[in-house]
């Protein structure tokens, strides 16, 4: 009996080990483990088609020359809306900023905060922007009938025949490069937002005027102006208020010239939050990329996508290279590997922030972007009370 005792627990313990090792393997694979072990080496080996010289080929097809080679990626959707004559200007002068928000057919409300706070395009009087919507579509009938009514009266949708998912974000950011492209080309920045940000649009002016040095150059100012003669002053100590006037008063009368600075026209901006991150190989992740997808151990450089800032160097840049490019599901990975293989370098602003910063009103001051605004009205209370403090 004894012995028979033995066995059953020696048996146990030999099918517990069997059943871990099963567990282990399991786990293994399920978290890609195995997967890591066969990436290749991004940084030695990174390779992505179409392979050639494709700066040279977007430079052809930008200059209406047929290029070298065939383009393998072309997102040859119609618009059902484009908001023709948006970017058409009375005089010669050239439109500041665009701003081109990714927005889902649903988000009605989300959409006419922003036309009232941040996208409203009347912000600075002498200053050009223009705000529009990008929109897949969608199979609700009545979804569509309330964007053809709300396109009759704001003028400002482009909407294209996709269907609206998650995973064509892509389609949806380069039919707004297209947009951008062929129906606003006398832009000089266009600032790319989804619906869910607060944004200053203030902030973009400024960082466009100065991007490596922003917002340092702004407190710098700051600065000098604590040391001028004439501040106001209480108890012997600068009143902040009054600083606060002064610099806004200052701003406002030189803002012209403020914002006749511009990059040299060589150079191509691609700003935002940069990342520099791994695919994930988690079977159930919604973020899953297969070995068969994507090979290597990293992804290019690439900016969030939930804001972000191109000048009109790079929008041209990176909507040509796109022909060359294969397409890839993740708009923001995509846009990353396309300016790789333009030699457009990402530059890091982490004023933009693709997480929700904790709202405190004076940590507010040089924020140019913060996600997870999907409630309109604190949306546009927290606009409201930025813009009364001269930040937006």
């Amino acid at each position: 009996m004894r012995m028979k005792r033995l066995f059953y627990s020696r048996s146990l313990r030999s099918k517990l080990k069997y059943f871990l090792v099963i567990f282990v393997l399991c786990f293994a694979y399920f978290f890609g483990v195995f997967t890591h072990v066969f990436e290749k080496d991004y940084f030695s080996d990174f390779t992505y088609p179409l392979e050639g010289d494709i700066v040279e080929y977007a430079n052809q097809l930008k200059n209406n020359r047929k290029p070298d080679e065939a383009p393998i990626n072309e997102y040859n959707f119609s618009y059902l809306y484009n908001a023709k004559g948006k970017c058409s200007m009375a005089d010669k002068e050239k439109i500041r900023l665009v701003i081109l928000v990714k927005s889902a057919i649903k988000h009605f409300k989300r959409r006419l905060v922003i036309r009232h706070s941040w996208g409203y395009e009347s912000r600075f009087s002498d200053v050009a922007i223009r705000t529009v919507f990008i929109l897949g579509v969608g199979t609700d009938e009545k979804l569509q009938h309330k964007v053809d009514q709300e396109n009759e009266t704001f003028g400002d949708i482009v909407q294209a025949n996709f269907t609206d998912t998650y995973y064509n974000n892509t389609i949806k950011t380069m039919m707004g490069f297209k947009w951008a492209v062929l129906n606003c080309p006398n832009a000089m920045f266009y600032f790319f937002s989804d619906d869910d940000m607060y944004v200053s649009t203030k902030n973009i002016l400024r960082f466009v005027r100065n991007p490596t040095n922003y917002p340092a150059y702004l407190q710098q100012a700051i600065v000098s102006l604590n040391s001028s003669h004439d501040l106001p002053r209480s108890n012997n100590h600068i009143d902040k208020e009054a600083l606060l006037v002064k610099e806004d008063r200052i701003s406002n009368r030189k803002l012209q010239q403020v914002l006749d600075y511009q990059l040299p026209e060589n150079v191509s901006l691609y700003s935002g939050y940069v990342f520099f991150s791994s695919p994930l190989r988690h079977l159930t992740s919604k973020w899953y990329v297969s070995l068969e997808e994507y090979p290597f151990h990293m992804w290019p450089p690439y900016v969030a996508a939930g804001a972000y800032v191109v000048s009109h160097e790079a929008l041209l840049d990176m909507y040509y290279g796109s022909f060359f490019t294969k397409h890839f599901r993740f708009d923001d990975v995509y846009l990353g590997i396309v300016a790789k293989k333009m030699d457009v370098e990402p530059f890091h602003c982490p004023e933009f922030y693709f997480y929700k910063k904790n709202y405190i009103k004076d940590d507010y001051k040089y924020v140019i972007a913060s996600h997870g605004y999907d409630n309109p009205e604190e949306l546009l209370a927290i606009w409201n009370e930025q813009r009364s403090s001269g930040n937006a």
